[in-house]
């Protein structure tokens, strides 16, 4: 995929099989995070055993709920867009009941219910299965809320419910939490401390996979390399773990080398990496399995080394250099990404020009690029002005996607005369007579058909390219078809 992505995705309605017993409809959108669309998946298959099926048209619903995002404030003003249109609908049908999941949830709390009395329930990521609980409070005609964080939750015994698949790619999610506390986030206190899913359950979830056809899954958490399973519990109180406990604790190597031996004609990928906890493990683990992507997500979100002090980042720009170097040396076909925020607090000509410096050092594949926006609640809103004018912001914006696409041109070119692998995932959006699929970098690659189908694993030689795709043609199957 080297693509250049500017904005955040757009909320998408999903879609599962009806079951016959099911007699109510949900309707659910997700927006933001792959995590976000991991847990509509645990929702939908709790509110399937209360009787619900999906619906893609939002006037059938019974049940609305939106799965919300805080990252940004724009992602929040879409969502309250979309909640009156919700509620427009709602006026013609009064029997529907709207819902809000996710970070917005937990951030705003009441509010939605008490000021603005616009849902009708409002639920944070720790307490999807106490959605049964409160809808029957709904039904009894009262507001229902529930945004307690937990300390144990990982939702390990769900099995999720696979909504609008292709039936060759599925999310697993690993952890939940995170511990990291940078100063524009407020993941930590939406979705509460880092924790970890027991490895057998994750093992048992990709099998579920395998056997029913699946060919590549994501490793899924705010951060994956923090995954560490010593029976339960918060990643801060394994230093209150037993001996035993701690020797025979699994980390996220661990955990990626077990998955890729269980299933070696399984791919693998992972997101999303933090720099301070990437090690040497996880990067040699991806080159001792041929099944484990080559492609690294490595949010860096500034080059100056001032700012990353200022967002609490636990890493130098000379640490994620030679972080860089390493994974270059080891997977020299390794495809690199990032996240990048321009217009921090306090940022200068000179900190941004650190910025594009490193971009130039790393050449990403592509990159997820952002201004600035102060979210309430986070360090940097209580301890910082937001001093960078908008102006400022966007031209600093302007000139870090413009010098991604310059990189991710270059990448992209770099395969032509090439053969690469390619997962077919679905028809290209382009032309119903070509699939389109992914390389273990993730770049999207398309293809005559001929008589492959969705699923299969292919040999593609790259014959021409956009800026972002590559343009090729099948010629065989790989060997690890």
């Amino acid at each position: 995929m080297n693509k250049v992505i500017e904005e955040n995705k757009q909320g998408e309605s999903l879609v599962i099989e009806n079951k016959d017993q099911n007699s109510r409809k949900l309707y659910i959108e997700s927006y933001g995070c792959a995590m976000n669309f991991s847990d509509s998946e645990i929702v939908a298959s709790i509110l399937s055993d209360q009787g619900y099926n999906t619906t893609e048209i939002l006037e059938d619903a019974d049940l609305v709920l939106i799965n919300t995002c805080s990252i940004r404030d724009k992602a929040e003003q879409t969502i309250r867009k979309r909640l009156e249109k919700f509620n427009a609908v709602k006026r013609t049908n009064p029997g529907m009941k709207v819902g809000v999941l996710g970070c917005m949830a937990e951030r705003l709390k009441s509010k939605f219910l008490e000021e603005e009395k616009i849902v009708d329930l409002v639920v944070g990521p720790d307490a999807y299965k106490d959605l049964p609980n409160l809808l029957a409070e709904v039904d009894d005609g009262r507001d229902a809320i529930n945004v307690i964080l937990s300390k144990e939750e990982t939702y390990g015994d769900v099995s999720p419910v696979r909504l609008n698949s292709n039936g060759v790619t599925a999310y697993v999610s690993i952890t939940r939490g995170c511990d990291n506390m940078c100063t524009f986030c407020v993941v930590p206190f939406t979705r509460g401390r880092e924790r970890s899913r027991d490895p057998q359950s994750i093992l048992e979830e990709v099998n579920d996979l395998w056997t029913r056809g699946f060919k590549e899954i994501t490793l899924l958490g705010q951060n994956v390399d923090s995954y560490l399973w010593y029976g339960g519990g918060l990643k801060k109180d394994f230093d209150k773990a037993s001996d035993l406990q701690q020797a025979t604790a699994v980390n996220f190597s661990n955990l990626l080398d077990m998955c890729a031996t269980t299933y070696p004609k399984m791919r693998i990928r992972f997101s999303t990496s933090n720099p301070q906890d990437l090690t040497m493990d996880v990067i040699k683990t991806m080159a001792k399995h041929h099944n484990i992507c080559k492609h690294i997500h490595l949010p860096v979100q500034s080059g100056s080394n001032r700012i990353l002090k200022e967002m609490n980042r636990l890493h130098s720009r000379e640490e994620y250099f030679a972080l860089i170097d390493n994974i270059k040396r080891i997977l020299p076909n390794c495809a690199i990404s990032q996240d990048l925020i321009s217009g921090f607090p306090t940022e200068t000509e000179q900190d941004h020009q650190d910025t594009l410096s490193l971009m130039d050092y790393v050449k990403y594949n592509f990159g997820f690029m952002y201004m600035y926006s102060e979210r309430p609640g986070t360090m940097a809103e209580r301890k910082l002005d937001d001093d960078v004018p908008e102006d400022v912001k966007k031209r600093r914006l302007a000139e870090i996607v413009q010098r991604q696409r310059e990189h991710s041109e270059i990448k992209t070119k770099g395969y032509l005369n090439t053969v690469v692998e390619v997962l077919i995932e679905k028809e290209s959006k382009k032309s119903d007579a070509e699939w389109s699929g992914r390389t273990s970098q993730n770049s999207v690659a398309v293809f005559p058909k001929e008589n492959y189908k969705v699923g299969d694993l292919v040999q593609v030689k790259i014959t021409n390219c956009t800026s972002a795709t590559l343009i090729g043609e099948a010629i065989g199957f790989s060997l690890n078809h």
